[in-house]
């Protein structure tokens, strides 16, 4: 049996009670942390909690050498976790699809994601939210315009785009290092975005969550990582209420849409 976990927002307490259970009782204990990672807890802590040795997996570790993985669940009963929910990388689709074509058996544990907790921090409605982006450091003269052309075709459709930020080894994109890459590809493509939303360490008990324009949130401290960034459309009046009540966006600011 191969079951994939996911661990929640912050820290090694966000995990389900099913989860923990299953991870305990486990042959082999696996865990990622190139999608996402829990910014509030360390690996001892973790272990501690779980009462398992965990073994770091790499990127490469799962896409390319994911036998390790499978050599496990097929002998016993092994566990990939991953921060926030599990199965929303494509990565981790592709391993449970491996693992069906050698006949092991798999299934999934939720947890709470960034998904979702991003509507609840700043009051934008779910099901107004298009197709997300990732929005990579440039590299030498490689800056794709993926990120922003799909913000503006979101926008075009009055709806709301989530930006996640790159994740390197010890590099972690901050809110006002995305709002200025985007703004250097937009003024390419002459795009231009009127207001973000800025979201640090979603799931802790410090949330930072602040909404205005790109040189507001440029000029704001949210503190450490992880961050996430959120490009609004029009507002409701309900999120707009919502914005200002709780990520102090001015209530004269209802020309930047």
């Amino acid at each position: 049996m191969l079951t994939f976990i996911g661990l929640g927002l912050f820290d090694e307490h966000d995990i389900s009670l099913k989860g923990l259970a299953v991870i305990r009782e486990a042959d082999a204990v696996f865990l990622e942390t190139y999608t996402s990672r829990l910014m509030g807890a360390d690996m001892p802590a973790l272990e501690a909690l779980y009462q398992q040795p965990i073994r770091l997996l790499s990127r490469e570790d799962v896409e390319q050498h994911p036998e390790p993985i499978l050599d496990a669940a097929e002998s016993g009963s092994a566990v990939f976790l991953t921060a926030g929910d599990t199965m929303v990388s494509t990565t981790h689709a592709d391993l449970r699809i491996r693992a069906a074509e050698r006949g092991i058996r798999t299934t999934i544990i939720h947890a709470a994601s960034i998904a979702s907790a991003v509507c609840g921090l700043s009051g934008l409605q779910n099901y107004r939210f298009g197709k997300s982006c990732s929005l990579p450091y440039p590299e030498a003269r490689w800056m794709p315009t993926t990120p922003v052309e799909v913000i503006a075709a979101n926008r075009s459709q009055n709806l709301h785009t989530i930006v996640y930020l790159d994740i390197q080894k010890e590099r972690y994109m901050r809110i006002s290092e995305a709002i200025a890459i985007i703004e250097e590809i937009g003024a390419r493509l002459t795009i231009t975005i009127p207001l973000y939303v800025g979201i640090a360490r979603a799931g802790s008990d410090d949330p930072v969550v602040i909404a205005g324009t790109g040189d507001d949130l440029k000029r704001m401290d949210f503190g450490p990582p992880l961050h996430i960034l959120i490009v609004p459309a029009d507002l409701h009046m309900i999120e707009r209420e919502y914005l200002e009540l709780f990520a102090g966006l001015p209530p004269e600011s209802d020309s930047i849409q």
